[in-house]
């Protein structure tokens, strides 16, 4: 069979490419930006890359058209593609019927911590010796892709990349408290960041309706997406569509500290849940460290153990608990599990520590929500102390372009001492109003060049600069690494 997968080279679907590719299948692309690094981790599968979205693209006709949520129509391929009657599907439904039918699926769902609470799961799984398959919206640190299949059933046993593991190895073990979470050693569990934005342009459902997880975690619930959701309700609709999809012998693992997913359980729940929190839930951390990088964990009021790991802030503590929560559901022995934290490497673009130049520390951040920016700032606090903390701010999600968390970006950079705003001259509001309400900590520049000369100006020996974007911020960090050795 030969897949064309329109958008290839984002995150989502340049996973979903790889994954059709480990299956065998034939595998080509377009999208409209293809370059490095996308492109050459494709390339390096053997997949046809086309730029732009010609209809030519999909001459002669594939066996099935994979479309990605970004394509709209009047686009020349989609346009093609409809009328030439070519048949065609949405990538989380491809992912849903091809991939995850069958599977001990974990869904990792939230609007923040999505991509590193996956990873962190799919380490956990990995160190327990289950082999999980796995589709992450990031670089994951302790593996080498974003995508696999993991052990497969629809794979000879002889073929598959890894090798069956007893229940014994590693941590691995049956209750008869759970019985629905039994490892087969030949169908591994698959790890999926379960994403809230709409499926495709043909299905305006979150994407998360089509994995059909056995264990889900609910992380949080904030409003974000401003461009297809107009209020948080209607995404509390969208994440008990969710709920119901997950089965009785499955496992809610949900924040306690979230009403409004106290409120989209309220709606009716037909699972077992399994809170965690700091200080509250079934699952508890307890700081040793106000920084995060060391807690103690309990479950039911019994202590499983402590965690020390390189990462900061609560919301990390939180991202632990509701990982650790999920794995043990899926079979693993929580205490075994514990050792596994001191090794995880996070996520690229999680407080990624870029350079360090005459004493000038520099990362790069995926912030998108005024929330994110909030919790990693206050864990950057707790470590540095009073060392300065230096901020540059791209608003490149849609919602932050539209201007929809502007009145709490101020409160949210709290924990920083200079902040400059990218207020680039098509931004539709005005990043005055977030800079005039720091009280002289803040500034706006118009492009990345002047942003740069203007954080070079103020950077001193011992100050920690953070880049906050969700997108390409132009390379800006890495640009400001070269610039400080100038």
């Amino acid at each position: 069979m030969r897949l064309h997968i329109l958008g290839i080279c984002g995150t989502f679907m340049g996973g979903v490419a790889a994954l059709a590719r480990e299956l065998g299948l034939t595998v080509e692309g377009s999208d409209a930006n293809v370059y490095p690094p996308m492109s050459t981790q494709l390339e390096g599968l053997g997949i046809r890359l086309m730029d732009g979205y010609a209809a030519e693209h999909l001459k002669p006709a594939p066996d099935l058209v994979v479309v990605g949520n970004a394509m709209t129509r009047g686009n020349p391929s989609v346009e093609y593609m409809l009328d030439a009657q070519l048949r065609y599907i949405s990538g989380p439904q491809w992912l849903g019927e091809t991939v995850l039918a069958g599977r001990e699926v974990l869904a990792v769902a939230g609007t923040h911590g999505k991509t590193t609470t996956s990873s962190l799961l799919a380490h956990l799984l990995e160190s327990a010796g289950m082999a999980p398959g796995f589709l992450i919206g990031g670089v994951p640190g302790n593996f080498s892709v974003s995508a696999r299949l993991g052990k497969n059933r629809g794979q000879n046993r002889g073929q598959s990349q890894f090798s069956a593991r007893s229940d014994s190895h590693r941590g691995i073990r049956k209750t008869d408290s759970d019985p629905g979470f039994d490892p087969d050693p030949g169908f591994s569990p698959f790890v999926i960041e379960a994403d809230e934005y709409d499926t495709a342009f043909f299905d305006k459902r979150s994407k998360f309706v089509h994995y059909r997880p056995r264990i889900a975690i609910l992380n949080n619930l904030e409003y974000d997406h401003a461009d297809i959701f107009p209020d948080v309700a209607a995404i509390q609709r969208q994440f008990h569509h969710l709920v119901r999809t997950v089965p009785g012998n499955g496992r809610l693992i949900v924040n306690a500290h979230d009403e409004r997913l106290a409120e989209v359980l309220a709606m009716g729940c037909w699972t077992p849940v399994e809170s965690f929190g700091i200080g509250r839930g079934d699952w508890q951390a307890e700081l040793i460290e106000a920084d995060g990088s060391a807690f103690k964990v309990s479950r039911g009021g019994e202590l499983v153990g402590e965690v020390q790991w390189s990462l900061l802030g609560h919301h990390s503590v939180m991202n632990a608990l509701a990982a650790l929560a999920a794995a043990t559901a899926a079979g693993a022995d929580p205490r075994a599990l514990l050792p596994a934290f001191t090794d995880f490497a996070s996520v690229k673009r999680r407080m990624e520590v870029v350079g360090e130049v005459h004493g000038v520390r520099v990362y790069d951040d995926f912030a998108h929500h005024p929330t994110a920016i909030a919790t990693t700032l206050a864990g950057l606090r707790a470590s540095v102390g009073e060392a300065r903390i230096l901020v540059a701010l791209e608003p490149r999600s849609n919602s932050m372009r539209l201007g929809a968390h502007a009145d709490a970006l101020a409160p949210s950079l709290a924990d920083a001492d200079t902040v400059v705003f990218l207020h680039r001259p098509e931004l539709p509001w005005d990043a005055h109003r977030v800079t005039d309400a720091l009280a002289g900590r803040g500034r706006t520049e118009p492009s990345v060049d002047a942003l740069l000369a203007a954080l070079r100006s103020e950077a001193k020996s011992g100050d920690h600069v953070v880049f906050m974007s969700n997108g390409g911020f132009e390379g800006a960090p890495r640009r400001f690494v070269e610039l400080l050795g100038i």
